[in-house]
């Protein structure tokens, strides 16, 4: 079931009486089809060796693509952070370290003997070791999400603007370690921290957006001009730009999710949204299955065109594979099993920013 409407942020974050939050959902699953968009795009252009349309579309949401998914992460945190540290690590660290187990290993069995051609199987196997140190592939998120909730909880008796303020900075500071989690996390922890630490504040917008929609609207229509002139001139990456169009994205996408809530228009995205580790999970199969056929055939000799239809089949593809995998059985891949909870399963409704 879906929550019509906002949670209030008057007199703080309440937990919602209903298992879902309809704008939460909306601009979720506006962010995971962007991601396998990202993918597929890059990855169609990489192969043909040139770029299409979808290339701008791509670069267009770059700057705000991965901090709006890693704001709303951290949305629903201040309800849970208090929990025991058995029950916390059994929701947050857990949780997202059986999946990425699980699909690590299947996308490595795909891979794994492209890998043992070049070099051999056993260097195939120390790379398959080194996944659980640098994320493998597309799992980088949920890698690096079971860390930013330890730290959190770990940090929460540290006064909060102290740790805003040190992760803006590396944010700012552009560390390039060369290893994934490390890099990623400079990036990308200023922003789920801000998911945390500004909720209220995100709720306001959203109930603002969805009282006033031409407002809205308008605002949307200049935050697009923007950062599209800013992507256009490469001013994106730099210091401090960065970071403000992060969060005018990340604060976009919120409205943009409350306003097709506000009408129950485009229920796609909010479906994705509602299925959206689904899609994380599983999109690479059917994304690299449609790119490899459809440039090997060449049937469509527009890569625009190519990549539109292999974001479409990532999307679509692995909500397919979700259905028939529970069909025969393989509930394991996308469902926990009882044996991998260390904490008393939940009872009640499930927040999906904290899933």
């Amino acid at each position: 079931m879906a929550l019509s409407g906002t949670i209030a942020a008057s007199g703080g974050l309440k937990a919602p009486s209903a298992a879902r939050v309809d704008w939460v959902d909306y601009a979720k699953g506006i962010c995971i089809v962007m991601v396998v968009m990202m993918h597929s795009v890059l990855g169609v252009e990489l192969a043909a060796g040139e770029t299409g349309f979808m290339h701008v579309v791509v670069a267009f949401a770059k700057p705000f693509r991965m901090p709006d998914f890693f704001l709303i992460s951290g949305l629903f945190l201040s309800l849970v952070i208090d929990r025991d540290w058995r029950t916390y690590l059994d929701r947050k660290v857990v949780h997202f370290a059986y999946f990425y187990v699980v699909w690590v290993t299947i996308q490595f069995g795909f891979k794994a003997p492209a890998f043992a051609a070049e070099t051999s199987w056993r260097d195939a196997g120390l790379l398959y070791l080194e996944s659980f140190v640098e994320p493998f592939g597309t799992l980088w998120f949920i890698y690096l999400l079971p860390i930013f909730f330890v730290v959190t909880k770990l940090t929460r008796l540290v006064p909060p603007p102290a740790i805003w303020l040190i992760a803006a900075a590396l944010e700012t500071a552009r560390v390039a370690t060369g290893w994934t989690a490390i890099d990623e996390y400079c990036a990308r922890f200023v922003y789920f921290y801000s998911g945390y630490l500004f909720a209220p504040y995100v709720f306001a917008l959203s109930d603002r957006a969805r009282n006033h929609p031409a407002w809205a609207l308008a605002a949307l229509a200049a935050w697009a001009l923007v950062n599209a002139g800013l992507v256009t001139l490469g001013a994106s990456e730099w210091k401090f730009v960065s970071l403000v169009l992060g969060f005018a994205g990340a604060c976009a996408i919120i409205t943009m999710g409350t306003l097709l809530a506000r009408a129950q228009w485009l229920n796609v995205f909010r479906f994705c949204g509602e299925h959206s580790i689904v899609i994380y999970l599983a999109f690479f199969l059917p994304m690299a299955a449609t790119r490899t056929l459809l440039l090997r055939t060449g049937i469509i000799p527009d890569i625009g065109a190519v990549s539109l239809i292999v974001t479409i089949a990532g999307v679509i593809g692995s909500l397919a594979i979700w259905q028939i995998t529970l069909r025969l059985g393989g509930n394991f891949l996308f469902e926990r099993p009882d044996a991998f909870w260390i904490a008393p399963k939940k009872t009640g409704p499930v927040l999906q920013a904290a899933e």
